[in-house]
């Protein structure tokens, strides 16, 4: 219909129906009446037949654009349960939409001229409801009554409100075909990047991936490898974890790690795994800034983290969070013990000449650089001056001991606050846990363990109570799973097991929420270098500037972005961020009409013609933006546009969630989930959770008021008063 013409017009009145109304008035004169219009009977018949054909032609062609009318006002209701979730071997769902092409961009052009209005904006009878609501709230009975049926939100009332997801529904009402729309799961390996502001969706589509994540399966039956980073700590994403995996029967390999609720949470030690010793300092001296003059005191920091973690490895102790700060604050007791450990083994009978030199050391004869250390500490670097002995470890202590204590003070000041922060309360358990304390029931966990049980896992940092804390943790822990990537990518995923495959690999699904908030120097070779591994990272975070403002400088961010091979970019605020994808797409050409019309005077007053008059519509073309930032800006909630496959641009909406009745957790996770509800509130409702939940629906303990009760006994006033 409209395609046969250069300009394809849909917002116009459906004047086909006048066709439709003739074509079955005379159908029904063929039938009923055929002689009066000069027919017998049977070609009466075949006449009808012929209008009848015509008129479901033309009906046809007024139904699109009475469809397309309403759709540019009203989307149809997209709602899905997570069980009708689809779950593909082959590809990733993502919701319903359509390729984004130049037809598009000419349709979206044409609802902001002032003739197509009428077909775009509300109805008058749909402004006037909504007035009379904001009037009639307060009214007495008849009259809310009457705001109460224009804001029935059923498909028999007309004036029904829109849906409160804000935005221009005509940026997918351009489109009345949907589709299904996917992404081939070969494609995940580049990762994915989602951009939108707060509230606007970007938890909605992490639950949709997520569900296919843990639901999905391979040919041989094997799950995969399903790892979520949510600083702030979201309860229903918590939920749809726990459900998706208790369906597909995984609820024995789901665990959650969480530091704002440590008695709930599985314990995770950060830097207990490693394929290098190396790789302790580097996660820890890691989290320290780098900039100016801190660079240098980071250096020093990471030399004696490596010093001690290397002694560590030696005693055969696994480091973790309170041992390296132990050690750090006393680095004698290590230096001690590892001599210990050292001379047992090598040359037992030095001890015999430490202790004669430790018996003769006084205030007077201890070098200047070693006041303030034990006299053991400087017996032992007393006999190693004089007696060469050639290992590395030990040789790393002495030279630490060798500073000056307030000189070694000063160059690792800059690392104890960071390691105070781990190592405080109850987080402590979390980060440094004892294997040995079998009574906890708390598992433990590491990223190659996680892996090789194609576990689920949540990780909630708590960021809103301790944001330092939560990017040290998030930072220590994507640094692990590089290295077990690197392990992965040389070894496979079974080495040192028994009928290991070499080179075995399992898809590895990092989702990390505000990943601005966890993102460090680890978080480049993460993305750069873990698809060799199977990682496959889909980050989240709101704008372009948050990943400028944690990285330091544009250039670090683009070096970030640039290892994102997939986009989906929903309603964002940041102009700058929506050219993040604008600027990617090419201009098109679009459509427009001119009307032009004029009147001549003829000279010859003599002439048979007084004036000539013409009206002419010029077609004409402009080269347009595909689309502009404002139109990304404009998205309503749950609707984004993806760049998809090597550059193909889609419009996408998300279907909302409906729920299921047989969703349950088991007790601890219920409570957890009710915590994280309770004091993760959102900005728009902080002030109905000042102090603590119920405190003000309780009365107060009886024996708080006993030292006061005389003042407010009438008998004790009394006899106060006769005392006077």
């Amino acid at each position: 219909m409209a395609q046969s013409h250069a300009i394809e017009v849909l917002l116009r009145p459906a004047v086909e129906l006048y066709t439709v109304a003739v074509c079955a008035a005379a159908a029904l004169l063929s039938l009923v009446a055929p002689w009066s219009l000069a027919l017998n009977p049977t070609i009466g018949l075949g006449s009808a037949l012929a209008f009848l054909t015509f008129g479901a032609i033309r009906l046809r062609d007024a139904l699109v654009i009475l469809h397309y009318r309403r759709n540019i006002r009203r989307l149809p209701r997209y709602v899905m349960t997570s069980r009708d979730v689809p779950v593909s071997q082959q590809r990733l769902f993502i919701g319903r939409g359509f390729r984004w092409e130049q037809r598009h961009t000419h349709r979206l052009t044409q609802t902001f001229r002032p003739e197509f209005r009428r077909y775009v904006e509300p109805t008058p009878a749909y402004q006037l409801a909504r007035r009379l609501e904001e009037r009639l709230e307060f009214a007495p009975f008849p009259l809310s009554t009457l705001a109460k049926l224009t804001a029935w939100d059923i498909v028999l009332n007309p004036v029904r409100p829109l849906p409160p997801v804000g935005g221009l529904p005509r940026l997918h009402g351009i489109e009345p075909n949907e589709i299904d729309v996917s992404l081939p799961l070969g494609e995940r390996v580049g990762h994915s990047l989602v951009l939108g502001a707060t509230r606007v969706g970007k938890t909605r589509l992490a639950e949709l991936f997520v569900t296919q994540d843990i639901r999905r399966r391979n040919d041989a039956g094997e799950h995969e490898v399903v790892i979520v980073f949510d600083p702030k700590g979201d309860a229903d994403l918590l939920k749809r974890m726990y459900v998706e995996a208790k369906r597909t029967g995984r609820e024995r390999e789901f665990y959650v790690f969480h530091l704002g609720w440590p008695d709930f949470s599985a314990r995770y030690n950060a830097v207990g795994r490693f394929g290098r010793i190396s790789e302790v300092a580097t996660r820890i001296a890691g989290q320290l800034s780098g900039e100016g003059n801190s660079a240098a005191f980071r250096e020093f920091a990471w030399r004696f983290v490596n010093i001690i973690a290397r002694a560590l490895v030696e005693l055969g102790q696994r480091p973790d969070y309170l041992l390296i700060q132990r050690h750090v604050v006393n680095i004698d007791a290590l230096f001690i013990e590892y001599a210990q450990h050292y001379f047992a083994r090598h040359e037992p009978k030095a001890w015999d000449i430490i202790v004669q030199l430790e018996g003769r050391l006084n205030d007077k004869n201890i070098p200047r650089n070693m006041i303030g250390r034990e006299k053991r500490v400087v017996a032992l670097e007393q006999y190693l001056s004089q007696v060469r002995v050639y290992d590395p470890v030990l040789d790393g202590l002495r030279s630490a001991v060798r500073y000056d204590r307030t000189y070694f003070d000063k160059i690792v000041a800059s690392l104890l606050p960071l390691l105070e922060k781990l190592t405080t309360g109850k987080t402590a358990q979390l980060l440094a846990p004892n294997y040995a304390d079998l009574a906890d029931p708390r598992p433990i966990f590491d990223w190659m363990q996680i892996v090789r049980k194609r576990a689920v896992v949540y990780v909630g940092l708590d960021a809103l109570s301790d944001a330092e804390v939560a990017a040290a943790v998030g930072n220590s822990m994507f640094a692990d799973l590089v290295s077990v990537a690197g392990h992965i990518y040389k070894f496979g995923i079974d080495d040192g097991l028994p009928d290991a495959l070499a080179g075995a690999r399992v898809p590895i699904n990092v989702h990390a929420d505000e990943f601005n908030e966890l993102m460090g120097d680890e978080f480049v070779p993460l993305v750069n270098k873990g698809g060799g591994a199977g990682l496959q990272v889909t980050a989240y975070t709101q704008t372009l500037s948050d990943i400028e403002a944690r990285v330091g400088n544009r250039a670090k961010a683009g070096q970030v972005i640039g290892n994102f091979n997939n986009l989906f970019m929903l309603r964002v605020r940041e102009t700058a961020t929506a050219e993040l994808l604008t600027r990617q797409l090419p201009k098109v050409d679009v459509y427009t009409t001119t009307l032009v019309s004029g009147a001549t005077d003829s000279s010859d007053v003599r002439g048979p013609t007084d004036f000539t008059s013409n009206a002419q519509d010029r077609i004409s073309t402009a080269s347009v933006p595909m689309i502009e930032p404002a139109h990304v800006v404009g998205l309503p909630k749950g609707q984004a546009f993806a760049l998809l496959q090597g550059g193909q641009l889609w419009k996408i909406r998300m279907p909302l969630p409906a729920p299921d009745p047989d969703e349950a957790l088991p007790e601890d996770l219920q409570q957890l989930a009710g915590y994280m509800r309770q004091h993760y509130a959102e900005a728009g409702d902080w002030w109905e959770n000042q102090g603590l939940p119920g405190l003000q629906d309780q009365p107060l303990p009886d024996d708080l008021l006993d030292g006061f009760r005389h003042l407010a006994d009438p008998d004790t006033a009394v006899d106060r008063e006769a005392r006077r």
